[in-house]
């Protein structure tokens, strides 16, 4: 590591001469005027040659009294002064490098007074000369590329024809064709408003999914990356993705400031950063303005059909956006398990925020989702539910998630011509909503179209890498294999997940490894807040083996029904099919027809699923079977 030279010496870099003593810095003999703070970084950075000072060692530096506002607004005007100062760039550096999620590294040549730079071959600049031969060719060459010089100074100082910034925008900027958001970095200091930065994030994917041509990944796949040490090219490869944004959020009062920046994930590369400072009914304005900006930085082309909508954001009421948000971070945390308490939280924010701005429309999509994936739902849930995700897409009409939730509704209730359009309309809006291809998938299958739904899960799968979405596909195929290993992979990263443990015990059910399944089987019902059945089901196993558990488990879940906790009669049926209990089997089937008006939940499978669930297959050859199958409208 190279050591800075006393305090008093004169250290050249490049062009450049940094007086330490007079507190100046040079430009080949002429001072260039520098503030106190980018004087201060460049020091810094120069007794760090080739190391890393971090943010936090700057603020400890420099901004040791400050809030942490004015120290992020201030480091970043520093850095950027800096580079002006020395003509360097954060997309080609020459000296100042940037290291995303880390802080800056001094990377140029460093002499102190005497010394001297060394050619390639080991002679000293002073020792270099032109042989006097060729010194007349040199002369004409030498004025030939003068002239040039100046006629490309000339274009590129006036930017004629826009040369310079075509020109710097394709030598500088790296081909991006897929971006990944991880999730903001709260620095409130107030873990409470953690909610606030999931929100902000999830705008910024949503906003950023309607470039067109771009991949975007998906909320559930990046949401892993939380607060990770792992570096921005590991995340890059992990999602197969080019471009990365990564940034901060902090609120103060009604005021919310973000920063976000624009890295080449493979190499790390910056490519564009800004901050923005507003009220907080203008954050759908500032995640516009991001989105807008990181589309000219990768060049991408804004849909013709959304481009008003990202220009103009309508203001929201910050009651509004406020219990919108925090009912968006209950429902979310519904996909790790857990009872309907969440969920009613969740429609109690989502109620609250349409209660203060009628005329928003995510709090109306929220608020059917949130009430048609209860456990135990009711006639009411599901108008409710119809209602909302109606309202939701008369105010906005080109609101992809809106309509995926219309078209899940529509399915449930066995409309299927209608359940189709409306997805598809969803995947027209917005190709990048990974759950729009997801629940476009599960209709095909439902429906035996296998071949199309098998494309629709590989595209979810490519927008939603970290999370198994071909497991489905797999089990319907029979393929348990494969479906074993993807949920396996899935748990080490989400090992919380109640649905993926009871995914895989369908498979080890499947191939017979009935320990394993049914271990799997206690940890999700654990996971959904029923312990105590989980432990019953744990003893009965250690006394009966599979039969037992399996008999175990349809009685708890009888009891939960009649304690009107939990309603998954397809489930009831699924069980009574394993044990050979047909009539036990049609009668739950015979429920779930019954009361098809009631929203399926989500932990169950719904009537709509069982032409294609492996499960059934004990009742195929049933003439009951096919008689339900037809009333579903499911066959002939």
């Amino acid at each position: 590591m190279n050591n800075l030279p006393p305090p008093h010496a004169i250290i050249r870099f490049g062009v450049f001469e940094l007086d330490s003593a007079k507190r100046e810095l040079h430009k080949q003999g002429f001072k260039v005027r520098l503030q106190e703070q980018p004087f201060q970084v460049l020091q810094i950075l120069l007794e760090h040659l080739g190391e890393v000072v971090t943010r936090q060692e700057l603020q400890r530096r420099i901004w040791p009294s400050d809030t942490f506002v004015d120290f992020d607004r201030g480091l970043y005007n520093a850095i950027k002064k800096l580079r002006e100062a020395l003509g360097d760039s954060a997309e080609s550096p020459r000296f100042i490098q940037t290291l995303s999620r880390r802080g800056y590294r001094f990377i140029g040549s460093v002499t102190g007074v005497n010394g001297t730079s060394r050619t390639e071959e080991g002679a000293s600049t002073e020792e270099a000369r032109v042989p006097a031969r060729s010194r007349p060719l040199y002369r004409r060459l030498a004025i030939g590329a003068v002239l040039f010089l100046a006629i490309v100074a000339t274009l590129f100082g006036f930017d004629v024809g826009g040369v310079r910034q075509r020109w710097l925008t394709r030598a500088s900027t790296p081909a991006i064709h897929s971006l990944a958001v991880l999730p903001l970095q709260n620095l409130s200091g107030d873990p409470a408003q953690e909610y606030f930065s999931d929100g902000m994030t999830d705008a910024l994917i949503t906003d950023l999914a309607q470039i067109a041509s771009l991949k975007v990944i998906s909320r559930t796949s990046t949401v892993q990356y939380k607060q990770t040490k792992k570096t921005l090219p590991e995340i890059a490869r992990e999602l197969n993705v080019d471009g990365i944004v990564e940034g901060t959020m902090q609120r103060a009062g009604d005021r919310v400031r973000i920063t976000a920046q624009l890295i080449h994930g493979p190499s790390d590369k910056h490519i564009w950063a800004n901050s923005y400072e507003r009220d907080v009914g203008d954050m759908l304005a500032i995640e516009r303005a991001v989105t807008q900006e990181i589309a000219s930085q990768i060049q991408a082309r804004v849909t013709t059909q959304h481009a008003a909508s990202l220009q103009q954001p309508r203001p929201v009421n910050p009651k509004a956006l406020e219990a919108y948000l925090q009912g968006n971070y209950h429902l979310n945390r519904q996909g790790r398990g857990g009872g309907d308490e969440e969920k009613r939280k969740a429609a109690e924010c989502f109620q609250q925020a349409i209660d203060a701005d009628p005329n928003f429309a995510p709090p109306y999509n929220g608020l059917a989702n949130a009430h048609s994936s209860l456990l135990w739902p009711s006639i009411q849930d599901a108008k409710i539910a119809r209602t909302a995700a109606e309202r939701a897409v008369e105010l906005n009409p080109t609101f992809s998630d809106a309509w995926v939730t219309l078209g899940r509704l529509m399915l449930w209730s066995w409309d299927f011509r209608t359940a189709e359009d409306e997805l598809r309309r969803a995947v027209a809006l917005n190709p990048n909503n990974a759950l729009a291809h997801d629940i476009l998938s599960q209709f095909l299958y439902d429906i035996g179209r296998f071949d199309e739904g098998w494309r629709e899960s590989e595209i979810t799968q490519e927008l939603d890498p970290n999370q198994g979405h071909l497991m489905v596909a797999l089990d319907f195929r029979r393929d348990y294999d494969r479906a074993i290993a993807w949920l396996l992979m899935m748990l080490k990263s989400d090992p919380d997940n109640g649905y993926f443990h009871h995914n895989l015990f369908r498979s080890y059910a499947a191939k017979g490894m009935y320990e394993e399944a049914i271990q799997e089987l206690e940890k999700a019902i654990s996971l959904f807040g029923f312990q105590e059945s989980a432990a019953r089901m744990h003893r009965a196993f250690a006394i009966s083996g599979y039969r037992g558990a399996m008999q175990q488990y349809a009685q708890e879940l009888e009891h939960l029904a009649a304690r009107k906790q939990v309603w998954v009669p397809v489930n009831l049926a699924e069980v009574y099919a394993a044990l050979g209990e047909k009539d036990r089997a049609f009668y739950w089937l015979e429920q779930a027809y019954t009361h098809h008006d009631i929203v399926a939940a989500a932990t169950g499978l719904g009537l709509e699923m069982i032409n294609v669930d492996p499960m059934m297959d004990p009742l195929r050859s049933d003439p009951r079977f096919k008689d339900l199958l037809h009333r579903i409208g499911l066959s002939p």
